[in-house]
This record gives C-alpha cells, structure tokens and sequence, in this order.
C-alpha cells in the first residue's frame, strides 16, 4: 500500500469509529497490509484484497479474554 491508500484508509477509518488518534501505518517488508493503532497500542492489520474485480479491504482484530476483565 501506498501513502496515498494509508492516508484514504486512516481518514476512512478515524472518521467511521469516531477515534481521531487512530493511525494506519504501514507494515515492513509487506505491501499488501497495514497495522492499526489507536495511539501507541496495536490494535489489528488491514489487509487489501484485490483478487477479484473489486478491490476491498479487511479489518482483523484480535481481541484477548484479559482485555475484556473489568478494572
């Protein structure tokens, strides 16, 4: 992925989950994913999919049972 589909992700991303310090970021030595923050945490990748006609994008998140224990 390029600068310019990071930056079109990141403001897509930011704006549809209401989290401005969301950040995309590209991943090193690959060019068909990027990673997810919010702030300093990594929070998933973001894969491209242009297998088909339509090119699409897929968001994974891990989610770990500790993170879900109340404080």
């Amino acid at each position: 992925m390029d600068k310019t589909e990071l930056a079109k992700l990141q403001s897509f991303m930011r704006k549809t989950l209401q989290s401005p310090n969301l950040e995309v970021r590209a991943r090193p030595r690959k060019d068909d994913s990027a990673e997810v923050y919010v702030g300093d945490e990594f929070v998933g990748v973001l894969f491209r999919d242009d297998e088909d006609e339509d090119l699409s994008y897929n968001f994974s998140m891990a989610i770990l049972d500790y993170d879900l224990e109340e404080e």
